[in-house]
């Protein structure tokens, strides 16, 4: 969307209070091509951002779709953001919010005549890949990791948006793919996400952390969230698109992260740690489904150069600087003031 001298855009965030939405929100209001945003979220922020205002809206409600129609009227684009990812023991009430509240998204941008849909899929969509390399590709196969709940919802919304921007032309769809997305704020959310509410951030201070345990296919990416914010902001702007991937540099791995924490590397049987989570979850002691544990220590590892060369992003912060502001978050329990990211420090 190449904006005319003096054109200011509407644009509205659906899950706009989240590690993401926050940061994309504020992305766009910085901006002076953005006249205004407006956040949608299943709960009303205490958030004062400039040009923004903030609506209250469940996706996962059988009756959102007429509510995100009169919202979404008038917009100039929409960057769909919403997800839950608890309770994995629960999937049909992940797949509630996450595909069937999606699809009234969808089906409200198409009813609102929304010219623009920027749609948060991620790295989480990809089939199995290679760990090494150059990193694939955007035509890389989006069939996810069938057994996680995450992977399996985040490739099903890549089969969904193949039909509809067959049905729909006129919209513009932009399917932004980035790796793991971590920043100081949003640190609380996922320690309450991965390792539980109760779970003493304090413990990750690097003389309590002696090991971090090497296992086979444990090399991923990371990104800070304001540089994915960034990517998404340049998403609204530019006339691009389809999938862009997004991360940064180094490639994380067990060695990297034993730096991170003054730690030793310890090779480690990928079966005996899943064995462990496993058993943890099952008894409920973790909320992180072995599963997504499977799911990572497959997932390809990304190229990021259509992003680089067609939207002009280039990430601020290195993979090893967000991974350290998201320990130092959980340490002290940082957080926002909005409900998912509520900070708050066990231990």
């Amino acid at each position: 969307m190449d904006t005319e001298e003096g054109a200011r855009l509407r644009v509205v965030v659906v899950g706009a209070t989240g590690n993401v939405g926050t940061s994309v929100v504020r992305a766009l209001a910085a901006d002076p091509r953005i006249g205004s945003v407006l956040g949608l979220a299943r709960r009303r922020p205490d958030l004062d951002v400039p040009k923004t205002s903030w609506e209250s809206v469940d996706i996962a409600s059988e009756d959102a779709t007429d509510r995100l129609v009169r919202h979404l009227a008038g917009a100039d684009a929409v960057v769909h953001l919403a997800w839950r990812f608890q309770p994995t023991h629960a999937p049909v009430t992940t797949w509630r919010t996450n595909v069937l509240g999606t699809l009234r998204v969808f089906d409200a941008v198409a009813a609102a005549g929304v010219p623009v849909l920027v749609h948060a899929s991620s790295v989480g969509a990809y089939s199995p890949g290679p760990k090494s390399g150059p990193g694939v590709t955007e035509s890389w196969p989006t069939h996810g990791w069938p057994a996680a709940a995450y992977c399996r919802e985040k490739a099903y919304l890549e089969r969904v948006l193949d039909g509809y921007e067959r049905d729909h032309p006129e919209i513009r769809v932009v399917r932004m793919r980035p790796g793991f997305l971590f920043k100081e704020e949003a640190a609380s959310e996922q320690r309450r996400i991965f390792a539980g509410r109760f779970f003493p951030g304090p413990l990750l201070r690097p003389e309590l952390v002696p090991v971090v345990p090497d296992l086979e296919g444990l090399r991923f990416q990371v990104l800070h969230t304001d540089d994915a914010a960034q990517a998404y902001r340049l998403a609204v702007l530019a006339d691009v698109r389809g999938a862009f991937n997004l991360a940064a540099e180094p490639v994380l791995d067990a060695r990297q992260l034993a730096g991170l924490l003054n730690a030793r590397v310890v090779r480690v049987p990928g079966g005996a740690v899943r064995g462990a989570l496993s058993a943890a979850w099952r008894l409920r002691l973790a909320p992180a489904s072995p599963d997504l544990l499977d799911a990572v220590l497959r997932l390809p590892l990304l190229s990021t150069e259509r992003a680089r060369t067609e939207l002009g992003w280039q990430p601020t912060t290195s993979s090893l600087e967000a991974m350290a502001a998201f320990l130092r978050g959980v340490r002290t329990g940082a957080g926002d003031t909005t409900a998912p990211l509520a900070g708050h420090r066990i231990g």
